[in-house]
């Protein structure tokens, strides 16, 4: 069934008629690049977390529920792992793993993380299904169009009242990306979305804890169970995005414009318009253009935590509230703590995967710098972002940086042998030996390959990386 645009009469049928009608001749070789830099980086950082203990232990809470298997053929991969499951299974956990560690891409205008809530449910259903690759990239193009146009309207607000948009925004991208996967009607997409609407949550306040990454393990589970019902004829509510009583008016309330979907398939697409940003450092993005700030005034000047009396950070309207641990303890609250950030880049000279152990963050001189380190927000707007740190040194010198564009971003992109390092550094954490450059190329080349072959080869990688290291 073709929705055409003369018969819309709301925005899940408007979303519907896009995500039937977007084709994967569309895709330039660019925005192909794009898609495979993005699930490299998405399944080099998921193999990096699951090790973690939130994967561990939802890994021992499906082995109790007996959800895992090891069936050649069955299910979906657990990425990095022997293991298999149901592809809503997978996804959900494959989703943990990938933002565990905080070190997965993001797109400004979510205030989220977009691909960790596309690549796990879409990889896992056309695993299962036994899909041929051409969809992978264009699913995820319609998955980034969605979510990029429901943040303009509605991100902003949503996040500062305390959800977690990387959890609902995401989860109904992802089930529109998923229902382009598998070819499904209009009528079955309105009521996918309409499932997903009864599904999306996620608060702030687990922010600097498991259940962050549990959120968007569970995206990716709302996205696969919401096309997946819809596909077997499940139904639900036309108006439950924009209804009176719909997921804009609970979550975002008056704040949303109304002409929000206007652009929705207007060139430029969101992949490219917002585009992603790798992440250069594995904690909090609002931290970044500090870090840059401040790694440079080092290098430039030689300076050491010894020989800083306090830092100065202001930075851009809202761009700390995702920052709550201004005096963290262990690993993972030291990932969203400003504080520590400053602390660790002046002593160490980088900020990497080693400086999220509880012990890095417990060193009683990274501890003692706390109090020194004061962030304060801009009172302009919100947008561009950008940060200003000034070092004030015990001699009484200042040294003073500012960073509105960050290496990594859409707008300067890390190199292929900078995301490369990326990708070994991703691996090295859980003692697989450097594999990026092959790992990126073979991601690149995802929508030309059958979904089974491309899973069978990530995951070979990874085996005989382990190999070369035993």
């Amino acid at each position: 069934m073709q929705i055409h645009l003369t018969d819309i009469e709301n925005a899940a049928t408007r979303i519907a008629a896009f995500a039937c009608d977007f084709r994967p001749t569309r895709l330039t070789d660019a925005d192909l690049g794009l898609c495979g830099r993005s699930l490299a980086d998405t399944y080099a950082v998921a193999v990096a977390g699951r090790g973690e203990h939130a994967p561990l232990a939802a890994l021992a809470y499906l082995s109790r529920a007996g959800l895992l298997h090891n069936h050649t053929g069955q299910g979906a991969s657990l990425w990095g792992r022997s293991e298999r499951a149901a592809p809503e299974i997978a996804a959900w956990w494959n989703g943990i793993a990938g933002h565990v560690l905080d070190y997965d891409d993001v797109t400004v205008p979510m205030r989220g993380h977009p691909s960790v809530v596309l690549w796990p449910a879409l990889l896992a259903l056309a695993e299962d299904r036994g899909l041929m690759g051409e969809r992978l990239s264009s699913a995820f193009t319609v998955g980034m169009e969605v979510i990029g146009k429901l943040s303009r309207a509605m991100a902003l607000s949503h996040y500062a009242a305390g959800w977690h948009s990387t959890a609902t925004i995401g989860a109904l991208g992802a089930a529109v990306a998923c229902c382009h996967l598998l070819d499904l009607n209009a009528r079955q997409i309105v009521h996918a979305i309409g499932i997903a609407v009864a599904q999306a949550a996620g608060t702030r306040e687990n922010v600097g804890s498991e259940g962050k990454s549990f959120q968007a393990g569970h995206a990716n589970a709302v996205a696969v169970r919401a096309a997946s019902l819809a596909e077997a004829g499940f139904e639900a509510g036309a108006g439950a995005l924009d209804g009176p009583n719909g997921f804009l008016a609970l979550y975002a309330g008056d704040d949303a414009p109304h002409d929000w979907l206007a652009e929705l398939d207007e060139a430029p697409l969101e992949l490219r318009r917002s585009g992603l940003d790798v992440k250069q450092y594995p904690m909090c993005y609002a931290t970044h253009r500090a870090l840059d700030a401040v790694l440079a005034l080092r290098a430039a000047h030689g300076v050491r935590l010894d020989d800083a009396e306090r830092v100065d950070i202001t930075t851009s309207h809202g761009a700390l509230v995702p920052l709550v641990h201004p005096n963290p303890r262990t690993g993972l609250e030291g990932k969203f703590s400003m504080p520590y950030a400053m602390a660790a880049a002046l002593k160490d000279g980088a900020i990497r995967l080693t400086s999220f152990v509880d012990a890095s963050v417990q060193r009683p001189d990274i501890q003692a710098f706390f109090p020194r380190v004061h962030a304060t927000e801009s009172a302009g707007p919100a947008t561009p972002r950008w940060a200003e740190v000034t070092i004030t040194l015990r001699d009484g010198r200042q040294l003073h940086q500012r960073v509105q564009t960050l290496r990594g971003s859409a707008q300067q992109p890390l190199d292929a042998a900078e995301l490369a390092a990326k990708l070994d550094d991703c691996m090295a954490w859980t003692g697989v030996a450097a594999r990026g450059p092959e790992l990126l190329a073979l991601a690149r080349q995802c929508h030309a390959r059958p979904a089974r072959a491309l899973i069978t080869d990530l995951q070979a990688i990874v085996a005989s990386a382990v190999k070369e290291t035993a």
